[in-house]
């Protein structure tokens, strides 16, 4: 890592000094600060300014329905192309470039998870055209859940070791210094020992291995590699990009309650939306990068949460800009939220929500990050600075706030306005006005339910035709689920950076149903 770029490794503003300190913790409470500032001054605004108040619910309503109408063709176009690129012939398609040269570097990081949990991981890939001898496979469990990971990688070890020639298995010690326990640093530890143990003693080049970081429930679809390499070869620049898939829920979709699968759909929609803007989309999840920029960065962060899509920050800072994601528009399968009891299911939705909207972290880092390039004679242009930091505070600022006042502000300036506002016509039409674009706005609900059914896998025989039209109906609890699971937590999540209240890694638990089981 080069001196000069030593900043590409903090995780919080206590591991600064003096000035950098203070602009770092500034940055850290600015989100939060945005958000309840917008949202206390909607109140105040309702109470002694009520016009203005309830012209600003109207526009914003305007707002919001021509948001919702741009992004449902987005979300229209790349199910289209999601579905194309499921019935591609992509062996026939890479067959046409110099593939056999390429690498993949599969990482699991592994926690508590159920062994069918981790075989249904390992089958998917097994199941791959990819040579299995051009594929190295490294299932890596926690020091911290040591007899539970040798339990697990011994069956695993049994079962799959002869049919994968470079299957490795290690055990990513506990309390290194400096190391938030989690995803990150068991995958950056695993990555190391893929290093060390394989990849130098095989003298393979880094830029001939695509590494991906799966969470160890992600199970591919079949040509899922071939998709990669495919889009690795055809890169404008293939060592600078990270590549993304679209990831779908549908390991457990069936067994998941109404509430689970409307959040974990609805992830599944917004990566799919952003799949069709490429200038916005970042890593998430489970994604694919070069090797060698992988060992160029050190690694994946240990010292914070969201290292999944700090990587591609990590990623565009290092590389002074020239640093793409690119959609695949191809899916990867993985676990709803399910718990033993539907009160567990609840809280674990809760609490994944806000863990994935603690990637409001990386607002300072990424601000902070280009306020030291330009200091330090960066190339990064001023223009893709201004267009990164503006898209990430529009952001998070509607994630935090905008349901909020779509569905629960909208009737503050009648409730706080006063009698003499409640005379006015305005007051009068404004619940009529906002109902009726509210109206035209849900229509994207019903693109929604259109496309949530042609990504469904297919019906368990033990389910009903009851069970399919549940799956149609749960969309009219978008109302609350984007408040309670979407602006709820985001807000919570800002709030705690804002207030110096750091969050720790938390590993949504992996349950499935026996007649589920894969």
């Amino acid at each position: 890592m080069p001196s000069e770029k030593h900043y590409l490794k903090i995780g919080f503003s206590p591991e600064l000094e003096g000035s950098d300190r203070l602009i770092y913790r500034a940055l850290e409470i600015f989100p939060g600060a945005l958000a309840w500032a917008t949202l206390l001054g909607m109140v105040v605004a309702s109470y002694f300014l009520p016009v203005w108040a309830a012209f600003f619910i109207i526009i914003f309503d305007l707002y919001w329905l021509i948001k919702t109408i741009f992004l449902s063709l987005h979300l229209r176009a790349n199910a289209k192309r999601m579905k194309e690129n499921l019935q591609l012939d992509w062996g026939e398609r890479l067959s046409k470039l110099k593939w056999e040269h390429l690498w993949h570097l599969v990482i699991l990081p592994m926690s508590r998870e159920h062994l069918a949990v981790v075989e249904g991981t390992i089958r998917a890939i097994l199941k791959s055209p990819w040579p299995k001898e051009r594929m190295i496979v490294i299932l890596s469990y926690e020091e911290r859940y040591r007899e539970h990971g040798e339990k697990i990688t011994e069956k695993i070890k049994k079962e799959f070791k002869e049919k994968f020639p470079n299957f490795l298995i290690t055990m990513h010690p506990e309390r290194i210094e400096g190391e938030i326990p989690g995803k990150g640093a068991n995958e950056s530890w695993a990555a190391k020992e893929a290093k060390k143990l394989f990849i130098d003693s095989k003298n393979i080049p880094y830029e001939d291995i695509l590494v991906s970081s799966f969470d160890v429930d992600t199970q591919i679809y079949q040509k899922y590699f071939e998709v990669l390499a495919w889009n690795f070869l055809t890169a404008k620049n293939s060592v600078q990009s990270s590549y993304q898939p679209v990831p779908v829920y549908n390991n457990n979709i069936w067994d998941a309650p109404a509430l689970s699968r409307v959040m974990a759909t609805s992830g599944t929609f917004w990566q799919m939306m952003q799949q069709e803007r490429p200038e916005r989309l970042t890593t998430f999840s489970s994604h694919s990068m070069s090797f060698k920029t992988l060992v160029a960065l050190d690694f994946w962060q240990t010292n914070m949460v969201s290292e999944d899509s700090r990587i591609f920050w990590n990623s565009l800072l290092h590389y002074d800009g020239a640093y793409t994601s690119i959609p695949l528009s191809y899916p990867v399968s993985m676990d709803a939220n399910l718990a033993e009891t539907f009160w567990h299911t609840v809280k674990n939705v809760y609490r994944q929500q806000r863990r994935w909207a603690w990637g409001v972290e990386n607002f300072p880092y990424t601000a902070f990050g280009f306020l030291k390039n330009s200091a330090k004679g960066g190339k990064m242009p001023f223009k893709t600075k201004l267009y990164y930091i503006f898209n990430m505070i529009e952001g998070y600022w509607s994630w935090s706030t905008n349901a909020i006042f779509i569905f629960a502000l909208g009737w503050l300036p009648i409730i706080l306005g006063g009698r003499e506002f409640n005379n006015l016509v305005l007051a009068y039409n404004l619940p009529t006005i906002t109902r009726l674009i509210m109206i035209f706005a849900m229509v994207g609900l019903v693109t929604s339910a259109i496309i949530s059914m042609q990504l469904l896998p297919p019906r368990p025989a033990h389910y009903g035709k009851l069970r399919t039209a549940s799956m149609i109906l749960q969309w009219v609890l978008v109302p609350v689920t984007i408040i309670l699971f979407g602006s709820i937590p985001a807000l919570d999540a800002q709030t705690r950076l804002m207030l110096g209240k750091y969050m720790g890694f938390w590993i949504t638990p992996k349950y499935r149903l026996k007649t589920n089981t894969p």
